[in-house]
């Protein structure tokens, strides 16, 4: 095969998914405890929360940043449409991921329960609503958003919110609870352990009523994704897949294995991105009142996505290997002692 036959469009298509799954796995365990912990009781409860993602949760974070780099340089136009377009959402995330940062770090600094207790609600609700406009984005996505002739977002913030993506934001949450609540209990041990065990239920059961409807309302409403649905009858296994994965969980969590459980929401994350990526493509921004942004009309020369691939090729297992030292080093339940948060 000759190097001009390579279709590095797809490649970086690939790869893109890949880091926003990667993320979507690693932050949404995170974001999902951010969320458990507004459901806490004591002081005790909420640092041994904050304490489980403590080690882990900036470095989740950078596959989002990478992932918005890689969206920069090898498809500028849809980073410029999407950017522009979902400026004040963007904004909104940014500040929510800022915020809880920030309440992790400050929240152990002063002994005074009210200081604690600002900080504790800061961090449950910027959890919240990050997980809620990362699913709102990922449904007008899905959903497709209206371009003028220079590819320019006309409509609002408002338009944004609507009920169709709402409800894939609700259902992000829900994912990512379930999520949160599976890795909570690698984490943890004795009582706290046992409530998390009972909030799982309800996680699950939250989730797969999300999942359900918004199963529904994609089939009832959203008739290019249908289509490519009947022309492409074979995407339906990472439908199935998925929903088995979340099937899964309950009898794992009852048999008390929760790594096999952890590893099932992580499974359901990939095959429903997968589901949603392969529904896609080849288009990145779906225009619902002309051309839509493709691998091909948004790309970068050929040139630039050649060099950016090499630069792949040597930075991936580097973020792959860093990520798995710290995994390793802070494995098994959470200690707490002087240097904890």
């Amino acid at each position: 095969m000759s190097v001009e036959s390579i279709d590095y469009g797809t490649i970086w298509f690939i790869l893109l998914v890949v880091l926003f799954t990667g993320y979507a796995i690693l932050d949404g365990f995170d974001l999902g405890v951010g969320a458990l912990h507004l459901f806490t009781k004591t002081d005790e409860e909420r640092r041994v929360m904050i304490n489980a993602i403590g080690p882990v949760w900036d470095g989740n974070e950078v596959w989002l940043v990478t992932g918005g780099g890689a969206l920069f340089a090898a498809f500028p136009a849809v980073y410029a449409t999407v950017f522009s377009g979902f400026y004040l959402p963007l904004i909104l995330v940014l500040f929510a991921l800022i915020l809880r940062a920030t309440a992790i770090e400050c929240r152990s600094k002063q002994p005074m329960l009210w200081w604690r207790q600002t900080w504790d609600r800061v961090f449950g609700i910027s959890s919240l609503v990050a997980s809620l406009l990362f699913g709102v984005a990922l449904g007008n996505v899905a959903r497709g958003i209206p371009l003028d002739v220079h590819q320019d977002f006309t409509g609002t913030f408002w338009s944004l919110l609507n009920p169709y993506s709402l409800l894939i934001g609700v259902t992000t949450v829900a994912l990512f609870m379930m999520h949160g609540a599976n890795y909570a209990l690698l984490k943890t041990e004795g009582p706290l352990n046992e409530k998390i065990r009972r909030w799982m239920k309800n996680c699950t059961a939250f989730f797969i009523v999300c999942y359900v409807a918004s199963t529904i309302a994609t089939l009832a409403t959203q008739p290019h994704l249908v289509a490519r649905l009947k022309a492409s009858p074979w995407l339906f296994i990472f439908g199935i897949i998925a929903l088995l994965a979340i099937v899964n969980i309950p009898w794992q969590i009852h048999q008390r294995r929760n790594w096999p459980a952890f590893l099932s929401s992580c499974v359901a994350i990939m095959a429903l991105m997968t589901l949603l990526s392969l529904g896609m493509y080849p288009n990145l921004v779906l225009n619902t009142t002309g051309e839509s942004l493709t691998i091909s009309n948004a790309a970068s020369s050929t040139k630039t996505l050649q060099i950016m691939l090499i630069i792949a090729a040597i930075g991936m297992p580097l973020v792959l290997a860093y990520t798995t030292m710290i995994y390793w080093i802070f494995r098994g339940k959470v200690k707490m002692d002087r240097t904890s948060y």
